[in-house]
């Protein structure tokens, strides 16, 4: 039996997985619910990760709200990534991982229209392969053997594998 989620998991969710601000407006229409019930839930996540004092935060900025790493911990960040490689560009190639193959237009729809500048850079770093739909507009994305061998991954899972 599915669990049950709330309205802040969602949120939180969405907040996640696209990786920039959303506004009120969008964010009813990827969880669903009225806009004064979704800004009381985004107020009381704000809340909770402000008393949880942890890495992330949700903040409302002149674009809408996002989940972000809190800037004390840019340090961590610029030690742990690689350069070339921001938080951003990397939250697309994992998509493009976990999802892959993906269309191009699907990721566009889960990250934004940044993804299309992501797509380009990682095609350049060797990471991302591109080839045109034939029957359509669009591209086929996946990743290359540079990735796996990059991130020492033997592996993805399977969406469908159940283990």
């Amino acid at each position: 039996m599915a669990e049950q989620l709330s309205l802040a998991s969602k949120i939180e969710a969405v907040l996640y997985l696209k990786g920039h601000p959303l506004s009120v407006a969008q964010l009813v229409e990827y969880v669903g619910g009225d806009r004064k019930t979704i800004k009381q839930t985004i107020h009381q996540l704000m809340a909770d990760y402000t008393q949880r004092q942890g890495a992330l935060e949700i903040t409302n900025t002149p674009d809408g709200y996002i989940l972000q790493l809190r800037p004390a911990f840019q340090d961590l960040v610029e030690t742990l990534i690689p350069l070339d490689l921001g938080v951003a560009l990397l939250r697309t190639l994992a998509a493009i991982a976990l999802k892959g193959p993906i269309i191009q237009t699907e990721l566009v729809d889960l990250r934004g229209s940044k993804a299309y500048n992501h797509v380009s850079e990682l095609v350049s770093m060797g990471f991302v392969r591109k080839r045109r739909q034939s029957d359509g507009r669009s591209y086929w994305l996946q990743v290359t053997d540079k990735f796996y061998q990059y991130f020492q991954v033997d592996a993805l899972p399977h969406p469908f594998d159940q283990s």
